[in-house]
């Protein structure tokens, strides 16, 4: 008998929670509190900063043969990229945390955008029409590429966005899930470090 009233308990707060967690997300997206709603969360979501590895207790990227097409339709290959510092983001216009955290990751590639040591790759499986319509709606001029392969199995990850910064030798200083301070002190510190190496 106990055991149905949990049951019956469990059900109800489910349920009352489901309410909830809808009407917040309406809130969000209906409302003028809504977008003062989203920004203060972009904000918060991206305040996170990654956490660097210790050299000695970083993986190394050994397969870099991964396919990808560049916003113009031409073919690249992840392996192009090896010998130089690479920030990878797997992302999507439809993944909030992903959305929050393209403001830093603007400030971070408009700082390095002409640095020929490092290569920045922004990954999507999203149409293109879609990303060439995010991007011009927010202003964003990020080098994007739409996946046509699967990744090497260091990069794979059923969850977004995921970042990687991975130095000139293959070693992977920050694997980062979720939004996160992409342009903070420690981040640029970092890359600076490896573009030194």
């Amino acid at each position: 008998m106990a055991e149905k009233k949990t049951k019956k308990t469990d059900k109800k707060k489910s349920w009352i929670s489901n309410i909830i967690f809808i009407g917040l997300i309406a809130l969000v997206l209906f409302t003028p509190v809504g977008s003062k709603l989203k920004l203060w969360t972009s904000k918060l979501m991206a305040s996170f900063s990654p956490s660097v590895q210790k050299v000695e207790k970083r993986e190394t990227l050994t397969d870099y043969r991964w396919q990808l097409t560049d916003n113009n339709g031409q073919v690249f290959d992840l392996s192009q990229a090896q010998g130089k510092v690479i920030f990878l983001n797997t992302w999507a216009t439809w993944c909030p945390p992903c959305i929050a955290e393209m403001p830093v990751l603007q400030e971070l590639y408009n700082k390095y955008e002409n640095n020929s040591d490092i290569v920045f790759v922004f990954a999507t499986t999203d149409p293109k029409p879609t990303v060439d319509k995010f991007m011009a709606d927010k202003g964003y001029e990020l080098p994007v590429y739409y996946v046509q392969s699967a990744p090497p199995q260091l990069l794979a990850s059923n969850t977004i966005p995921i970042t990687f910064l991975i130095g000139k030798n293959g070693d992977i200083a920050i694997r980062k899930v979720g939004a996160a301070d992409w342009n903070s002190k420690k981040v640029n510190d970092t890359i600076e470090e490896l573009l030194r190496e």
